[in-house]
């Protein structure tokens, strides 16, 4: 109260001065005398010199009896060992081995196809059929000639192990019995490239020509065979991360399409690095997921590269960066019983990143008060107010 009086009494010290000198300064106007003009100025200019002063003494009295004077208002908040695990986050795209699309080996017609769309066939299975040109009659004549040249040789054998016959006659029969064997198995070779059979179990995914329709070997696509139960993610990753990314660190994946999450491991790492973009490719198991899973389907994928158990995390916004590039922030000495402490800068090395969160190896401790909202408004030794 005595500090609200002594203020107002100033105030009206001050205008009533003010009211006086404006009525002194109306007549030496008046009178129009230079050199009195120039006297009243100087006296007014000393008269705001000693306001001014009086005004300073005033407030620095205030500010020392002035438990309630403005400070810095700050929150808290309470830095801690927390465990810390890093992500690597990348895009991949859903693989597998046993995706294949089937060409013809032989050209003709395709007389006949055997599966449907979405059936299931084993390893081995006879798909399709291409028209063999007439080799089934030659493979029918030449093994004909095969068992009348194996007869000739046999007889021919066993009379050259009784010594009859000349030796000459016993070779003979021998190469033909062979050329003829040749000439059967070279056309069951060709006769095998007139069918399509399954290199592995797996479903038809699609039936891409038609039955009836003339093929061409390699060129005319025929049947589509998938299998889900081997698929893996196959994504790049960069080769500064090559300490980290290894054989068996646990990832998480995330199915955008499907939103779903599955948590698996990586099963292998390439030893070759790309030299136009400096990464290498890197596999991981995924299960089919009750068929949702597919081949080609985009996925995110997130490696727990790093790791501390006893890591101090504190969010990016708070720090700041001094001219010689060192990052720092805030914190607080003990607080009074009216919420009062002081500010005081730190330096810190910071680590990795996580969303908002940084990691600090070095300037925070745990236990220590950093300074979340409301650190780049105070200065280092100031006065704060802690809200919290």
């Amino acid at each position: 109260m005595k500090k609200i009086l002594t203020i107002v009494f100033i105030s009206l010290l001050i205008i009533s001065c003010g009211q006086d000198s404006a009525k002194s300064i109306d007549k030496v106007i008046e009178d129009g005398n230079l050199e009195a003009l120039r006297a009243k100025r100087t006296e007014v200019v000393a008269e705001q010199q000693s306001v001014s002063d009086q005004l300073k003494q005033l407030d620095e009295a205030i500010a020392k009896l002035d438990s309630v004077k403005k400070l810095p208002l700050v929150t808290t908040i309470m830095a801690k060992d927390t465990l810390f695990n890093h992500y690597l986050e990348l895009q991949g795209n859903v693989e597998t081995k046993k995706n294949i699309v089937l060409y013809p080996e032989m050209g003709g017609i395709l007389t006949r196809v055997y599966v449907k769309e979405g059936q299931k066939v084993s390893k081995g299975q006879l798909l399709a059929r291409i028209d063999d040109g007439g080799l089934s009659q030659q493979l029918s004549q030449a093994e004909v000639q095969a068992l009348l040249a194996q007869t000739t040789f046999d007889r021919q054998k066993r009379l050259w192990e009784q010594k009859i016959g000349s030796e000459i006659q016993y070779l003979q029969a021998k190469t033909t019995f062979e050329a003829q064997q040749n000439a059967v198995n070279q056309i069951k070779r060709q006769l095998a490239k007139t069918t399509v059979n399954a290199p592995f179990a797996g479903v038809i995914d699609d039936i891409m020509t038609e039955q009836g329709s003339v093929v061409s070997p390699g060129q005319n696509q025929i049947i589509r065979i998938v299998n889900l139960d081997d698929m893996y993610i196959e994504t790049e990753v960069p080769e500064r991360y090559i300490p980290s990314v290894t054989v068996g660190k646990n990832v998480e994946v995330y199915f955008p399409v499907l939103g779903k999450t599955i948590t698996t491991k990586i099963r292998q790492v390439g030893n070759y690095i790309n030299p136009n973009n400096r990464s290498f490719m890197i596999e991981v198991a995924i299960p089919s997921n009750g068929g949702t899973v597919k081949p080609n389907l985009t996925a995110k994928v997130k490696i727990n590269d790093y790791t501390n158990e006893k890591a101090i995390l504190i969010p990016q916004s708070i720090l700041s960066e001094n001219a010689q590039g060192d990052q720092y922030t805030y914190v607080t000495s003990a607080k009074n019983s009216q919420n009062i402490a002081e500010a005081k800068r730190v330096i810190v090395q910071t680590g990795k990143t996580q969303g908002d969160l940084i990691e600090i190896l070095d300037g925070i401790n745990n236990g220590d008060a950093v300074i979340s909202e409301g650190a780049r408004s105070v200065k280092d030794g100031q006065k704060v107010k802690i809200l919290n």
